[in-house]
């Protein structure tokens, strides 16, 4: 955990570098081992932007003829290119970003799984200026690079390719299905139905989604499925219903995915990894927060995959249980734990709440309501739906923090021990995070002309605000101060509550 720390300035480094400097970056990012390099993926794809064309095709030409001759145990972890001999060395030094990334994706499942789905996402024609136009280009010619190292490299190379080949046609088949269940006629009822008839035949669109041949899961590539369970199939109850979607894996285990068909998901996408990044940085400190950061996957523009995580709307929890304590007694009773609770249970409530408050309030997400904040009966809350972000919020004078009085109420009341303890984990984790600010920073001026919605509206301050909340001009002890005057605002916004029943009888009427 320690070197992870260490490690991750160094990447800030590099990071900050890959505009100027890629070759500079690129000899940084060389001793990154392929799980760290996996966190920063989404943004070096974008920082490829930042190198010459000219450069790549170049460095294409010369790396052809070697890319199938690179030694198995090169280019792939930091403690295996201890090994790598003097010339491999002197030629890594000239290695620009793309050929780096290509050599390190074809060597690991993981990486070439998400390398390709990036590198697919940036390949859409955006139809947009010249300029786009010619960054799709460089693209189009990194993904012939990366596929054709496959294709001509040893058996696992290839065999990468024949798995990403199966992902993109058993892809392109799911979004025909989701188009045929869109154009059916009727309620959510029917169209579910239909869903689960068309997953059932073998004949519909020349694929048996009940039975195929195993590939690695795009979502999670460390999973092998082989099937869908047509009727475990469902749509949930929203404009665009998005399919859930239970897929069995080569060892008989069920994997619960959600498919959002005319949905841009790289918004989500983003902030899930930066999530899952300041998880790791916290826990790297041994702030461990039970943080529930699922896997989003786009795999379009206009579709993707999310993580399905059993869990319910605290909105729901509310109306079937009372209360947040009572849904926490009826699913892990306790006669001598606080509030007839297992105490494992209510720590973990009240070190998740922690998290996220501080977490969401760093990132700007808005649109917050009872019917997006999640609730497992392990007792973690957790975020989703990050479609406001930086800032944006449709609802009229939001509290700086999600903090609502369900929330406070589920950890006894504002006077509680638990209450004080959420407090002092909020402290506790804000000044962890500050103390990684240029490392979060520079992975979102990596971000900034990745068309991400709420970041392309002002590219040119995205930075500006998530380093505001920061707060980096104030010591320690006074970003306390601060974080315990935003709870407080936070905890009795009267605004946050009238719009949370406003919300309420809004959903009422969709129903």
């Amino acid at each position: 955990m320690f070197y992870f720390v260490v490690h991750s300035q160094a990447i800030s480094c590099s990071l900050h570098s890959c505009r100027s400097f890629p070759r500079y970056a690129v000899t940084r990012l060389q001793q990154a081992p392929d799980e760290d390099l996996l966190l920063y993926l989404l943004q070096l794809v974008q920082a490829l932007k930042y190198e010459s064309f000219d450069e790549i095709s170049e460095a294409y030409k010369r790396s052809s003829q070697s890319m199938t001759k690179i030694p198995e145990d090169s280019l792939t972890s930091s403690d295996r290119k201890t090994e790598s001999s003097e010339e491999d060395l002197l030629e890594s030094k000239n290695m620009d970003l793309s050929t780096f990334l290509i050599h390190r994706a074809c060597d690991n499942l993981k990486l070439a799984n998400y390398f390709y789905w990036y590198l697919l996402t940036e390949c859409e024609d955006h139809n947009m200026g010249k300029q786009d136009n010619k960054v799709r280009s460089m693209y189009l010619y990194v993904m012939k690079m990366f596929l054709q190292a496959l294709k001509t490299g040893p058996p696992d190379w290839q065999a990468r390719s024949n798995f990403l080949t199966r992902q993109d046609n058993f892809i392109e088949k799911l979004v025909k299905l989701m188009k045929h269940v869109a154009r059916e006629s009727g309620n959510r009822k029917r169209k579910t139905d239909r869903l689960q008839a068309l997953l059932a035949d073998p004949e519909s669109h020349r694929i048996n989604f009940s039975n195929f041949e195993p590939f690695p899961l795009p979502l999670d590539p460390s999973v092998m499925v082989k099937s869908i369970v047509p009727e475990k199939a469902s749509l949930f109850k929203s404009a665009l219903m998005p399919a859930r979607l239970t897929f069995v894996t080569t060892d008989n285990r069920e994997y619960v995915t959600i498919f959002k068909h005319g949905d841009d998901l790289r918004q989500d996408q983003l902030i899930l990894q930066i999530i899952i990044l300041m998880d790791k940085l916290l826990r790297a400190e041994n702030l461990d927060l039970k943080l529930t950061p699922y896997r989003v996957l786009a795999t379009s523009t206009k579709h993707g995959f999310v993580q399905y995580i059993d869990s319910l709307p605290v909105a729901e929890v509310l109306a079937t249980e009372g209360s947040i304590q009572a849904f926490f007694r009826k699913n892990h009773p306790c006669e001598t734990g606080p509030y007839g609770i297992a105490p494992d249970i209510m720590d973990t409530y009240v070190r998740s709440c922690a998290g996220y408050c501080v977490i969401t309030y760093l990132l700007g997400v808005g649109d917050r309501h009872l019917d997006n904040l999640m609730l497992t009966t392990s007792g973690k809350l957790f975020h989703i739906d990050f479609g406001y972000i930086l800032g944006r919020d449709p609802k009229p004078l939001p509290p700086p923090m999600k903090l609502s009085k369900e929330m406070v109420e589920g950890m006894g009341g504002v006077q509680s021990e638990h209450y004080h303890e959420f407090r002092k984990q909020c402290y506790t984790a804000f000044l962890h995070l500050r103390r990684h600010a240029s490392l979060i920073l520079n992975l979102f001026s990596l971000m900034t002309d990745a068309s991400v919605p709420d970041i392309a509206l002002e590219p040119d301050k995205a930075v500006k605000k998530v380093q505001d909340k920061l707060r980096l001009d104030l010591s320690d002890e006074e970003a306390v101060h601060y974080l315990q005057n935003l709870l407080d605002m936070s905890v009795t916004a009267v605004m946050a509550a009238l719009v949370e029943q406003l919300h309420k009888f809004a959903q009422y009427w969709r129903k």
